[in-house]
């Protein structure tokens, strides 16, 4: 055995200091914390602002060259400004608008549409095109007005769908049951998709907003609204899928 003696430390000897690390780790987290939610609020503003802006660079370089020199705004000013090309797009489309509402209007617009019903190729495009704005901008339409889920591609997988009506014509004939025109969108781009003729009974209708829905299906569920519905129907699941036909 030994006979040194155990060095048990001084009593008057103060505890060491604390490492420095952890406080340089907690600061660092923090300002992780800082820059990330600095991306999440500047991000949106900025991407927002800048395809407003390509936008209306687009249209300033299409309708500037059209506009006569002497009725442009900018042979006047020393500098340019922006928006002007704009400004004469809004006030075309709501002078033809104006124009279109009169006698003259509505024959020049019948006119011009018998012209067209009269070609092969541009007839398809100008009929589905018409509709679709029709459908879109109509104020009594309810089209796209209400989010739902359906099973798709098969059950017990939900997807996000939108109606854009109630089923007519030969579709509604041969269906055994009352179907609805869903439209299913794809993930990022929600302006393509597929048209789906789904039963009533199996539409989930959503409480979420079509521009609710729009914004999850872009984001690829990143963004998810909150339920507004009542508490007591919270706990309402969906119905079970269907158990009389092939999966």
């Amino acid at each position: 055995m030994s006979n040194e003696p155990i060095d048990r430390g001084d009593a008057s000897t103060p505890p060491a200091a604390p490492k420095a690390f952890p406080v340089r780790a907690r600061f660092a987290a923090r300002l992780r914390t800082y820059f990330f939610a600095g991306i999440l609020v500047t991000a949106p503003i900025s991407i927002t602002f800048y395809i407003a802006w390509l936008f209306i660079s687009f249209v300033d370089d299409s309708v500037k060259p059209l506009i006569p020199t002497r009725y442009n705004p900018e042979t006047y000013l020393p500098f340019s400004v922006p928006g002007i090309g704009l400004i004469v797009v809004l006030v075309i489309l709501t002078a033809i608008g104006a124009m279109t509402a009169g006698f003259l209007g509505r024959f020049f617009v019948r006119l011009s549409e018998r012209v067209l019903s009269r070609m092969p190729v541009i007839r398809s495009i100008y009929s589905a095109t018409k509709q679709i704005f029709e459908t879109v901008l109509a104020q009594q339409s309810s089209a796209f007005r209400e989010v739902v889920l359906v099973e798709y591609p098969r059950r017990d997988i939900w997807a996000i769908g939108f109606i854009t009506g109630a089923t007519h014509g030969e579709v509604q004939e041969i269906t055994e049951d009352e179907v609805l025109n869903v439209f299913l969108p794809t993930t990022p781009n929600p302006t393509s998709g597929f048209l789906l003729f789904v039963p009533k009974r199996d539409v989930v209708r959503l409480s979420m907003t079509v521009e609710e829905g729009i914004k999850m299906v872009i984001s690829g569920g990143l963004v998810t609204p909150p339920d507004r519905r009542p508490l007591h129907e919270r706990r309402e699941i969906a119905p079970p899928a269907r158990t009389d036909g092939p999966a």
